[in-house]
């Protein structure tokens, strides 16, 4: 007599194999629809921003930018990323099949809601929107329940994600006093989700490079008492600055926590991987975190250096980044590709660091403000259009020796 446990292994078995390709794991669905978003949504806010379009949303232009970056964009990451490694935490097979499809379409079903949210009402898309990361989470924690994996604060601050939406929401809608504390909220979470994640993968992935490349001498090491103190630190200036945005003491601590990560970041060998490009793009990527955080801080106390630069050093530099580096490499990993960085890779790494740089530079009066703008959202968003295009057909595709 088989188990429920037998019988759902049993269940999850076929519908892998009757499956799309596209719809075997996470990754793929999730990663395709949140780069094209990424395009779709910069594209829109620019032609807002430049008074050629009014967007049919309850949000205002650039709430709705924020709001769609952070939600939209990094919520599909997030969400594929999530699915992927959930498999490797429990051993247990992938959600797939039309589970995984009801999953996107009710992402897709949130992002169209708040885009037209000014015809079909606020409450309708905070429902929707919310109710994804609801239903993200609790599939998340029934998975790693059941295989009893440790990874459950991981899947708590996915929820926490869903709860900083809500607020986002109540925040467009006039019933907080303080309208971006949601914004806020998902800066602090997803940057605690760089800084967790990353200090995993990045050392482990520079490591096994450097094995592989007969460098013996100082190798990374995974998370110390160093590290953990510098996460806590982290962790306590986001919140105070999520909770009090303009508070000297939240400052001083994103100052001391911008010292703390990039002094972990220099013990990771960043300098000796410059001759691959999958793992420099990872060091990179995270150094856009204590950036992001020592401007963040000197903003806060009185110096000359802009807000929206500082929170654009996290937004547009460390999370696209970030995804960018692990969406290319875990594609090639997972539909058995060799890891190794082809030119269109080394393309999108150049353009995102662009993009990046010249939307953090532009509000010091590096240029224009306007021309600074439109220059860094065509590198920002080319990144994603190449992604697309070269990345995008392996998504649909069967896994090379695999599927």
């Amino acid at each position: 007599m088989t188990t429920r446990g037998e019988q759902l292994l049993a269940l999850r078995r076929t519908r892998m194999a009757a499956s799309p390709a596209v719809l075997r794991g996470g990754f793929r669905p999730f990663f395709f629809v949140g780069a094209a978003w990424a395009v779709i949504a910069l594209a829109l806010w620019v032609l807002a921003f430049s008074g050629g379009l009014i967007l049919p949303s309850g949000f205002e232009p650039l709430s709705w930018h924020r709001h769609e970056m952070l939600f939209g964009f990094v919520g599909a990451i997030i969400a594929g990323f999530l699915l992927t490694a959930i498999p490797n935490w429990t051993g247990r097979l992938p959600i797939a099949g039309l589970p995984l499809a009801g999953l996107v379409g009710l992402w897709a079903a949130a992002r169209l809601s708040v885009l037209f949210s000014a015809w079909t009402g606020r409450a309708a898309a905070a429902i929707i929107d919310v109710g994804f990361y609801v239903v993200l989470a609790g599939l998340a924690a029934r998975e790693i329940r059941a295989s009893k994996n440790r990874n459950l604060p991981v899947v708590a601050m996915v929820f926490l994600l869903g709860v900083a939406n809500a607020a986002d929401h109540a925040g467009a809608a006039g019933l907080l006093p303080d309208t971006d504390v949601g914004m806020r909220a998902a800066i602090s979470l997803v940057v605690m989700l760089i800084s967790l994640i990353g200090g995993r993968i990045i050392p482990s992935f520079t490591r096994n490079w450097m094995t592989k490349q007969g460098i013996t001498l100082r190798l990374p090491t995974q998370s110390t008492r160093f590290d953990l103190a510098v996460l806590a630190t982290t962790a306590a200036g986001l919140l105070a600055w999520t909770a009090s945005p303009d508070s000297s003491f939240a400052g001083g601590l994103l100052i001391v926590a911008g010292c703390g990560q990039a002094l972990r970041l220099s013990r990771w060998g960043g300098l000796r991987s410059v001759r691959e490009p999958l793992v420099l793009i990872l060091h990179l990527g995270y150094l856009w975190v204590p950036t992001g955080l020592l401007l963040l801080g000197a903003s806060i106390l009185g110096t000359s250096v802009p807000r929206s630069a500082a929170i654009h050093a996290l937004t547009a530099g460390a999370m696209p980044t970030m995804i960018l580096a692990v969406m290319t490499r875990a594609i090639l990993g997972h539909t058995g590709r060799q890891l190794v960085a082809n030119p269109p890779a080394v393309c999108i790494y150049a353009l995102i660091t662009l993009g990046a740089a010249l939307r953090v530079a532009t509000p010091f009066g590096a240029l224009d403000y306007s021309v600074g703008i439109e220059v860094a959202a065509v590198a920002w968003a080319g990144a994603f259009v190449l992604f697309l295009a070269a990345y995008g057909p392996m998504l649909f595709r069967p896994s090379l020796g695999q599927d």
